[in-house]
């Protein structure tokens, strides 16, 4: 059966010498974009390939865009395709421990059409306190044709959010738009990244932290679906509209209502740094209210 949300390490550890089974490192730090690959390269799960988020994982920035656009799909499947990734391939992804990279790319690949990815629960951190084999060589795939059916249903936009936002939908909770951003950034208090704080009017908060344990793990699928339903609102999960600062910890939450078993909720990919581009839309501060 094909792994689709989640997989723990001992079981990545009982396929890694499976030739359609192929393990991606997506170890990022937003504060030191360059770490990632040197961390790779000292010690990683062993046959795995390493992917950027800025150069494998986004697409080219223009005037509107936000930090972290979406690729061309055209370049996004020549990358997996350059990956050795074909429909046969079971892909896990995983990053320094929490998801928040990881979950990236198993969207990426999930808007594509490709349902055989999971992510490491525990990342690179739960396998070497499992205590297993860790590599420091270099791997190479032979390419396999990657076939991109994209989900167009997957992304929304930042001028469908704005025109709900002007029809008064938002405060409606249609779409119900929900926030993976710490709370201190949703309210404005300590934004560190983007030039201007605060949220989008109507939008709420769900930090992705809350989807996990102390020690990085995703909570058991009973505490999800709880915590996720008080953040639904009595609103279905094909409500929800997920976003962040640049579209990357969105993926976390998207993938949190996976695991809780609450699907079909969209991407706002653009996400809070597209939305302040244009500084005639509109900017609330303050907790969330709900």
């Amino acid at each position: 059966m094909a792994a689709t949300t989640l997989i723990a390490a001992a079981e990545l550890a009982a396929n890694l010498d499976d030739p359609d089974w192929l393990s991606i490192d997506c170890r990022f730090d937003l504060a030191r974009p360059d770490w990632g690959e040197p961390a790779f390269a000292a010690g990683h799960i062993p046959h795995a390939l390493y992917a950027h988020l800025d150069r494998d994982l986004a697409g080219a920035h223009s005037a509107g865009s936000g930090r972290h656009p979406l690729p061309e799909i055209a370049a996004l499947a020549a990358t997996f395709g350059r990956f050795g990734v074909d429909a046969t391939v079971q892909v896990i992804a995983y990053d320094q421990g929490p998801g928040a990279y990881a979950a990236r790319l198993w969207w990426l690949l999930r808007w594509l059409g490709h349902a055989k990815v999971a992510v490491l629960d525990g990342g690179f951190a739960a396998w070497q306190e499992a205590g297993l084999p860790v590599s420091t060589e270099r791997s190479a795939r032979a390419p396999r044709t990657f076939q991109a059916r994209p989900d167009g249903r997957a992304v929304a936009t930042t001028e469908a959010l704005a025109a709900a936002l002007a029809a008064g939908a938002l405060a409606r909770g249609e779409p119900l738009l929900i926030d993976a951003r710490s709370a201190d950034r949703f309210a404005g208090d300590n934004e560190t990244i983007d030039p201007v704080a605060g949220h989008v009017p109507g939008a709420h908060n769900h930090p992705y932290a809350g989807n996990l344990d102390a020690r990085g793990r995703f909570l058991p699928p009973p505490e999800l679906e709880r915590a996720w339903l008080r953040t639904l609102r009595g609103r279905p999960p094909a409500a929800v509209v997920a976003m962040c600062g640049s579209g990357v910890t969105a993926c976390h939450n998207l993938l949190a209502l996976e695991v809780a078993g609450l699907p079909g909720a969209q991407l706002y990919a653009g996400s809070w740094s597209e939305w302040i581009r244009d500084s005639k839309r509109p900017v609330a501060r303050g907790p969330d209210s709900v």
